[in-house]
């Protein structure tokens, strides 16, 4: 399939999505405030595989101590460079739903979880211990954790979802 109709393509299923919203909410769209990503600034680029990467990221953690809320966190936080340069510990343990006196703690122990799985890379720097991160690609993580292992149910459902939205782990 060329570019051109590729493109086409997609925008008639964009045009069908927004033809049958419309008939679903006739006469409320103008009244619903709807976020377009293309009018409002404050927005990342989100994998659609994402629900099936948090899942199967918080099996490889320790149990009772899932690390996506806190990989969420970093994601809001990366621009395309994938760097991130951390000065606040104490907002990014909020963020990641850690709050009280050990919240910079638990915070810091899902980092290092994160980091021993491979979805991270850090380094030190005047801030302490992960004052410097990278955002490796998930989908090569899982592909590295899965390469000599019975694939299961989430790594299944993860293709699926892979095969739907056309994503590749190269």
């Amino acid at each position: 399939m060329t570019q051109r109709s590729n493109a086409a393509g997609k925008k008639k299923q964009q045009e069908a999505r927004i033809t049958l919203r419309d008939q679903l909410w006739e006469g409320e769209i103008e009244e619903i405030s709807l976020w377009d990503r293309k009018k409002h600034d404050g927005f990342t680029t989100i994998p659609r595989t994402m629900p099936q990467i948090f899942r199967i990221m918080d099996k490889e953690a320790d149990k009772g101590k899932p690390v996506s809320g806190t990989y969420f966190s970093l994601w809001c936080n990366v621009w395309d460079e994938n760097f991130i340069e951390i000065k606040d510990k104490k907002r990014f343990a909020f963020e990641a739903g850690f709050s009280g006196e050990r919240a910079v703690t638990a915070w810091t122990s899902r980092m290092r979880k994160l980091e021993e799985i491979g979805f991270i890379s850090s380094r030190s720097g005047v801030q302490g211990e992960f004052n410097y991160i990278i955002i490796i690609n998930p989908l090569h993580v899982i592909k590295s954790i899965y390469k000599d292992r019975n694939k299961d149910d989430l790594y299944n459902a993860l293709l699926g979802r892979m095969n739907e939205v056309k994503a590749k782990f190269d």
